[in-house]
């Protein structure tokens, strides 16, 4: 038997490579890899020297480093990244999304060195990556597309003729870009003038290509994309949708498949259209092509990207094929295995990127640090995980924040958001700021529940901003009684080392307290008396049976609170009762004390709130671009004072009211951490 699998072994890698390099870092990296390993295949990873000690380069067979941390001079050094191939004698490349993934430049340079490219040929990626030239030859092969402007715009008085001629609202979009970086949209002349500045610079630095071009922006569209893989003979399929309208700043949150808008009419027309755009540029490899959809299932092409894309796994669910799999098959020459009629729709897949972000400013401005605790869902049922990171890592201001993505399945929707809704609630993440409240009460939403979104949904749904999870009475009342309850079980705990009184002579046991707790603008009155096991708890008069094993080492903690069944996190606790507390997926800071503490809290002085209409802080962590003041200057509130880029994206920092700028705390390359000082006004 044991033969039989070693010349199973050997004939898997002839068929295919023998050793293949990852271009790329993260949780697609260690995707690759996993194929890889199933196929027999050995892996190089590349890696920065901040990255020395990344997931992707322990699972890899070999790693090499390429260079320092910024992407320009590690996994976009061409150079370095060639030496590697050839020290390594790597016969194909996978670059996964991103990075080098859809650069023609890279694919010529492996072609050149007899290396294979895991994607299509340069001819693909140079057609299909130019979003100018993409349109076209979309209009030629008869795909519906988006009146705009077919050309690149040389300066912002030209942005601001072509986007008055086309008619507002437009979108400027880098032409080399994807990823939702260089892309802009104007509602009139002064956002199309800033809008091309700062699309341009994104443009240059994460693409090396500030070409930028303009369309008509379809407003409060669907964005439904359709997977395609063809090979080198001649045979293309589409696997289906994805919906994908679920976004901020044009970067998708919560992807899903299928989707709840399209019929199977509607679906075929775009799976068609799509297919006849790969053969209409002879492509070869996985590849999506993305339309917008209006309310009357109309579509237009937006774009397609000739790579992996970061949701392919919602795909891989439904259809039960292995994207990375099929395209490594197709980079070595071989046909496809399946017909369109074998391709099927089975259940129902939601992805949720988990990103260290903090949803609470502008639905996610980025977060850092050590990953101190990490603990993935795994032990909840039909769950997915892809990562690339674990307990100890950093997560830092020079990479993307995605911490994972999380795929549920189910037999249908409501299974897959059903699940979904367990998987987040059993998430840990410590020692960053993450999305994971975002997250949940976007897959809770009726309107989401029903389907009916667009790529507005965030600030249709949240006007004012995320506000985290709003307590219905009920759920109050269950909040206040768990934290009651932790801080009884705390006390109770304190009292016993190994399992006997600390003081063998200690008073008789106690079984009531009379506490209060203090959530938000309120503090309310908690009684709890323990019967066994379980608490009864009287809150607002009325009484809950609350019953766990509390065990406060575990970081997840099931509570039943009057059979309802609750996985709770208790993030942190410090001596004056302040405790942060997890809840259906909201952290919410409480405060619990005794009834004669909280009497005398009364007394203690309050610290006054800093004013910060006079001061300007960085809401995030990243890189000074740009200072446009200095002491003395008269600004108007809402005037650009600063640019700061955080993970390739740039954002403009205002003035909150008119003033004369006192001082100037940072200047054009300094790295800023968030809550940083940057300008004070008089």
């Amino acid at each position: 038997i044991s033969r039989s699998l070693e010349s199973l072994l050997l004939l898997s890698i002839l068929c295919t490579f023998e050793k293949l390099l990852i271009a790329n870092r993260g949780e697609i990296a260690c995707r690759v890899i996993k194929t890889c390993k199933k196929m027999g295949i050995k892996t190089v990873a590349i890696h920065s020297d901040v990255d020395a000690n990344a997931v992707h380069v322990k699972m890899a067979d070999e790693a090499v480093c390429v260079g320092p941390a910024p992407t320009s001079k590690s996994y976009l050094n061409m150079d370095a990244i060639m030496e590697v191939i050839k020290k390594t004698r790597a016969q194909a490349v996978h670059p996964g999304y991103g990075f080098l993934s859809e650069n023609k430049e890279f694919a010529r340079r492996l072609a050149a060195e007899g290396v294979t490219f895991i994607g299509p040929d340069t001819h693909a990626i140079q057609a299909m990556g130019d979003k100018i030239e993409s349109k076209l030859l979309a209009k030629n092969a008869k795909v519906n597309t988006i009146p705009g402007f077919d050309g690149v715009v040389k300066d912002a008085d030209e942005a601001v003729r072509i986007a008055r001629e086309i008619g507002y609202p437009v979108m400027i979009k880098a032409s080399a870009g994807g990823g939702g970086k260089g892309m802009r949209i104007a509602w009139d002349d002064e956002e199309t003038r800033e809008g091309f500045r700062f699309s341009s610079q994104e443009a240059a630095s994460s693409f090396g290509d500030d070409r930028l071009l303009i369309e008509k922006f379809i407003d409060n569209p669907r964005h439904i994309e359709i997977q395609v893989l063809a090979d080198k003979h001649g045979n293309a399929l589409w696997l289906n949708e994805r919906e994908c309208s679920i976004q901020r700043r044009n970067q998708k949150v919560v992807e899903e498949a299928p989707s709840t808008f399209l019929d199977s009419e509607t679906r075929r027309a775009m799976g068609e259209q799509a297919v006849a755009l790969a053969k209409a540029v002879k492509y070869s490899s996985a590849g999506t092509v993305e339309f917008l959809v209006d309310s009357s299932k109309n579509f237009y092409f937006l774009e397609m990207n000739t790579r992996l894309q970061v949701e392919h796994p919602v795909t891989e669910c439904i259809t039960g094929l292995d994207l990375v799999q099929e395209m490594i098959r197709v980079a070595k020459g071989y046909p496809l295995r399946h017909k369109q009629a074998d391709i099927p729709i089975n259940g129902w897949a939601v992805e949720c990127r988990v990103y260290a972000e903090d949803p609470y400013k502008s639905f996610g401005l980025p977060s850092i640090g050590k990953l101190s605790q990490y603990q993935e869902p795994l032990h909840v049922p039909s769950v997915r995980v892809d990562s690339g990171i674990e307990q100890g890592s950093d997560i830092s201001i020079y990479y993307d924040p995605m911490i994972s993505k999380l795929i549920t399945y189910g037999s249908n929707r409501a299974e897959a958001l059903r699940r979904m809704e367990e998987a987040l609630d059993n998430y840990v993440i410590r020692g960053v700021t993450h999305n994971i409240s975002l997250l949940r009460e976007v897959i809770i939403h009726p309107r989401f529940v029903q389907g009916d979104i667009s790529t507005k949904f965030l600030p249709e749904v949240y006007p004012d901003g995320f506000k985290g999870h709003q307590l219905t009475d009920h759920e109050r009342r269950e909040l206040l009684a768990t934290a009651a309850c932790l801080y009884v079980a705390e006390q109770l705990r304190s009292q016993r080392f190994l399992g006997t009184p600390r003081i063998p002579i200690a008073k008789s046991k106690r079984n009531s307290w009379e506490l209060s707790v203090h959530l938000g603008d309120g503090i309310y009155p908690v009684a709890v008396s323990k019967d066994g096991s379980s608490f009864s708890v009287e809150v607002d008069g009325m009484k809950l049976n609350v019953t766990s094993e509390w065990n406060l080492a575990l970081p997840l903690l099931s509570v039943t609170i009057d059979g309802t069944q609750r996985t709770v996190q208790r993030l942190s606790r410090d001596a004056s009762g302040k405790t942060s507390i997890q809840f259906l997926g909201t952290v919410y800071k409480l405060q619990v004390l005794t009834k004669a503490a909280a009497e005398l809290s009364k007394y203690m002085p309050e610290k006054a709130a800093e004013d910060t209409s006079s001061i300007l802080r960085s809401p995030m962590p990243g890189a000074v671009v740009a200072v446009s003041v200095k002491p003395g200057d008269m600004v108007s509130e809402g005037q650009e004072i600063c640019v700061i880029e955080a993970m390739k994206m740039q954002n403009s920092m205002i003035a909150a009211k008119t003033g004369k700028v006192k001082a100037v705390h940072c200047k054009a390359g300094d790295t800023v951490g968030e809550g940083d000082l940057l300008v004070e006004l008089e």
